[in-house]
């Protein structure tokens, strides 16, 4: 149990600098829909669900080959260095082909009035794979701190850079156009639009580059080819588990314009989707953190005598508090939904169904354990790639079958299924490999207990003449859910308190 606690401590700080950078960029989206049409938001949702799929073929599955090998080596700092020249390499040469090539890439893209947009990001996108692997080590070496102050730093300049490009500088062109024009009416001022958000992205990776020199210059280079081969032959299965799993996750943004003629009415669309799922975002973010702590564990875990139990409690725990997240964020969607303006409100039904897929894939992701620890990488392969065979099927089914305006809903729909059909492929595939005893019967009734008091604050107690009285029930429902918890697991202090209310009751 000591080291899941050491788990959820390191989750803890991994998951404030994750939660608070991702809710203070999630803060942003009220300005972006705000100040932008649906139509141009949903190019932003567009073009940042390609770099995430890039930014994962350029990380090819090196993060976790670098843990693997690095708790496996008596020379951890020989694994890093050739993860680090190796991912060095490859984005420069990315750099150096999306600026020869930025013109058809463009086209592809089927933005090819946007040039300066597709390079930026190609940019970010190379700094950004590259700063990866610093990350990894910070992990690695535990030093969650350092980690989560530069990932708290990347957001605030980010966050700062697009209230100046955005809201700043058009008061201060009108009022004091000398003190900008040099650059701001050179690129086209407020008519640049959105551009002005992938100019802060750009400025904030390099920025970050930079705070990453101690772990980039502070160590011997040391380059072994062998090494590299072994890892790549580890990790390239994982490469296509994450191009596979990435392009799931954005298959609404990414395959919508496709899929209808009206290309404005199909940005619109993938507007509206994507702001929404902003608001299901807090599973992402408390998957992530648990992410960020995890795959060290699992790993060092390893090295150690069987720690089974470890793994099954931390599945546990991980459903727990993912059904705790769910339920908090539907019970006070009413007030979440104010983070987007009206215009986008049509597509709140998205919200739920987004999130139980999440918890789903966050599932699958603990799931993993057993083909990274057995180096059975490539059934992580053949997961993920049914997993975006069945998605794309059905997004390219569902998604035109509802039409405009609402075809949003198929793609969320196709993700919940994708990710459930995921989940149970990889545990009972693992149980054959690396059975582990998890407890489904407590899982299961936690899910049950969710779910119930889910329908029960949505379409029972909900009176919406009467909000107040509304929100009181759901906190009731709330703590319902913590109590019982408390009570089955023996959480310390809080079960022998409610013991004892429970008593005085009876």
């Amino acid at each position: 149990m000591a080291g899941v606690k050491s788990l959820f401590k390191d989750t803890a700080i991994y998951g404030m600098s994750s939660i608070i950078g991702r809710f203070l960029n999630w803060c942003l989206v009220p300005l972006y829909v705000y100040v932008f049409p649906t139509d141009e938001y949903g190019i932003v949702s567009y073009l940042y669900s390609f770099t995430a799929v890039a930014l994962v073929v350029l990380n090819y599955g090196m993060e976790t080959g670098f843990f693997r090998f690095a708790n496996k080596s008596d020379d951890p700092n020989k694994v890093y260095t050739t993860s680090l020249l190796s991912v060095g390499f490859t984005s420069l040469l990315f750099m150096a082909l999306a600026t020869i090539f930025i013109a058809p890439l463009s086209e592809v893209l089927q933005l090819p009035m946007h040039k300066d947009y597709v390079w930026m990001l190609a940019i970010v996108v190379a700094i950004d794979a590259f700063s990866n692997l610093p990350f990894a080590y910070l992990r690695y070496k535990n030093r969650a701190i350092r980690f989560a102050s530069i990932k708290m730093l990347n957001v605030g300049l980010n966050i700062s850079l697009n209230l100046f490009f955005i809201l700043a500088c058009p008061w201060i062109d009108d009022n004091y156009p000398y003190l900008i024009g040099w650059f701001y009416q050179a690129t086209g001022g407020a008519d640049f639009g959105i551009g002005w958000i992938f100019v802060a992205n750009f400025i904030s990776s390099i920025v970050i580059l930079l705070m990453l020199l101690p772990e980039l210059c502070g160590v011997k280079y040391r380059f072994d080819g062998s090494l590299l081969r072994r890892m790549l032959s580890y990790s390239w299965p994982l490469l296509v588990l994450g191009v596979a799993g990435i392009m799931s996750q954005n298959m609404g943004q990414l395959i919508i314009p496709y899929l209808f003629d009206d290309q404005q009415a199909a940005h619109s669309m993938v507007g509206i989707y994507g702001a929404n799922i902003k608001i299901a975002i807090v599973m992402v973010m408390f998957t992530q953190a648990f992410r960020y702590a995890y795959e060290p564990f699992i790993f060092a875990q390893n090295k150690g005598e069987d720690k089974s139990q470890s793994y099954c409690d931390a599945m546990k725990f991980f459903v727990i508090f993912g059904l705790l997240i769910f339920l908090g964020v539907m019970y006070f969607l009413p007030l979440l939904k104010h983070f987007v303006s009206e215009p986008y409100w049509e597509g709140l039904q998205v919200v739920p169904i987004m999130m139980m897929a999440d918890l789903f894939f966050g599932i699958f992701f603990n799931l993993s354990l057993w083909y990274k620890l057995t180096d059975r990488t490539q059934w992580g392969m053949y997961f993920s790639l049914f997993g975006f065979v069945l998605m794309f099927g059905l997004n390219v089914w569902l998604v035109p079958m509802i039409g405009v305006p609402n075809g949003y809903i198929g793609s969320a729909w196709a993700a919940f299924i994708s990710y459930f059909a995921m989940m149970l492929l990889s545990y009972f595939v693992g149980r054959r490999y690396y059975p582990l005893p998890y407890d489904l019967k407590r899982m299961g009734l936690y899910l049950a207990l969710a779910v119930i008091n889910f329908f029960l604050g949505e379409y029972v107690l909900n009176f919406p003449s009467m909000m107040w009285l509304t929100y009181i029930l759901r906190v009731v429902l709330l703590l319902d859910y913590i109590v019982v918890v408390a009570l089955l697991e023996n959480v310390p202090l809080l079960s022998p308190l409610v013991k004892r209310l429970m008593s005085k009751v009876g």
